[in-house]
């Protein structure tokens, strides 16, 4: 992107390049034994790490970590860190909160997985229902496996086969949401989109966030099986939904007959049942992700009784396994057994008013770094959970999110961060607070961040 594209992006990349170099510097001194652990491990592993994005954190080789526990880990190197990523929502609980790793290992002792169902499913179910006012559920290793269940469902009850996403959305790897709209207007693949099937204009339309008219024109072409979306965008910078849409959007799948798919997998963070519960949203079904089970994979879904009942009755069981929905794994003991504590006894409701606290602690933070300095970004909070973009006005859709990066100059603030302690959510920057997170760990980055913005602009 270059400076002439917007008026938020970074000028002075001489001077950002010779920041960047000092930092790069300053994190070979410190991390020998990650270095050791990268060229070991990059004799079998591309990168030296065991999936791809991990090689994308700054620095010259990934940090290697040794053990975490609530809002900090520790790396080989003996550094202690803030942990502001927990493993960028799954352990927004914390690492390791005792209540879920006791009943995990308890698990663990009798029996991990046996394709028959425990006790603790009904009461993770049951839970669940009564956060998300939604009765039906059923349970997933992950939030792209429940986004892919509720997509096939759909399809199979409305007789359709198109989805409606948002541009620039994330819902895993779901191959329906690799799709955004060009600058004429067509639905494209996205930039970076690994071995797409088909073209994405054959099973997706995308419309904007917050823009009503565009829903409509998508739905009124009756091929919308439903409409999968986060209620407020997290993974390309947090964009919040203007008054009266999320209400519009659903009265426009009633209207229209396509279902309405919640994916509250990051959004969790606005408190126990999501912004579902906070803001009383009506959707047929919810996604929740990540983060409910304790740090290992765990997901689930859950539907209204009219939509669970549709799905369900038109499925033979004699065919109920090949259907191309669950897998040997879904709904483990050892899954349902951390979700159930990690429920029930960590991301409780008295846990969130103190996550949210310390957000708002993070938020002002920077903002008065930004203020300082009068330095053209801005700060957007949603719960327990906050990020600044590189523009002056919040966004209102995806690509005005996306418009506002800078690759670069993101590298640099993650590796500042990085070099005094502190990690950040990678490839955005967004900062989450889980219950152990303290004042203490907040005010080390306000510390850090306003140091970065004096490297850049003092």
């Amino acid at each position: 992107m270059s400076t002439e594209d917007t008026d938020v992006v970074y000028a002075d990349r001489e001077r950002l390049a010779e920041a960047m170099a000092i930092e790069l510097e300053t994190f070979r001194v410190a991390r020998p034994l990650s270095r050791r652990q990268f060229v070991t491990a990059s004799e079998f592993l591309p990168d030296g790490v065991p999936m791809l994005w991990m090689a994308k954190w700054p620095g010259p080789w990934p940090v290697y970590v040794e053990s975490a526990a609530g809002a900090h880990f520790r790396d080989v190197d003996g550094i202690d860190h803030v942990d502001l990523c927990l493993g960028d929502t799954g352990a927004m609980c914390g690492h390791a909160p005792p209540a879920s790793v006791s009943a995990i290992a308890a698990q663990l002792a009798r029996g991990s997985t046996f394709m028959l169902p425990t006790e603790d499913a009904a009461a993770a179910a049951g839970i669940l229902a009564e956060r998300f006012s939604l009765p039906s559920w059923q349970f997933s290793l992950s939030a792209t496996d429940a986004n892919r269940s509720l997509i096939r469902f759909a399809r199979q009850v409305t007789g359709r086969r198109k989805i409606v996403v948002n541009d620039y959305c994330y819902h895993g790897t779901v191959d329906e949401a690799y799709a955004t709209l060009s600058p004429s207007g067509e639905v494209v693949e996205r930039r970076g989109t690994i071995g797409a099937p088909v073209p994405p204009s054959e099973t997706t339309a995308v419309v904007p966030f917050n823009d009503v008219a565009a829903l409509e024109a998508a739905l009124a072409g009756g091929e919308i099986a439903a409409v999968l979306m986060e209620p407020a965008l997290t993974n390309i910078g947090i964009v919040l939904p203007a008054a009266g849409y999320l209400e519009a959007v659903r009265a426009l799948c009633t209207e229209y007959g396509a279902i309405l798919i919640i994916d509250e997998t990051h959004t969790l963070c606005a408190g126990p049942g999501g912004m579902t519960l906070r803001d009383g949203l009506q959707p047929d079904a919810v996604v929740v992700g990540k983060s409910i089970g304790g740090g290992i994979p765990a997901a689930a879904y859950g539907m209204t009784a009219s939509f669970a009942a549709l799905v369900r009755a038109s499925l033979d069981l004699e065919d109920i396994d090949v259907g191309g929905v669950g897998g040997t794994l879904a709904g483990n003991a050892l899954s349902l057994a951390g979700i159930r504590a990690t429920l029930a006894e960590v991301l409780t409701a008295d846990a969130f008013p103190a996550m949210f606290d310390r957000a708002t602690e993070w938020t002002v933070g920077v903002q008065a770094a930004i203020d300082e300095f009068s330095v053209p970004w801005q700060v957007t909070q949603l719960g327990a959970r906050s990020e600044y973009s590189f523009r002056s006005t919040p966004p209102t859709d995806g690509a005005e999110a996306a418009a506002a990066d800078d690759f670069e100059l993101q590298q640099f603030l993650h590796l500042h961060a990085l070099n005094r302690g502190i990690q950040l959510t990678p490839f955005h920057n967004m900062a989450l607070m889980c219950p152990a997170t303290t004042p203490a760990d907040v005010e080390r980055h306000t510390v850090a961040f306003r140091e970065a913005v004096v490297a850049l602009y003092a």
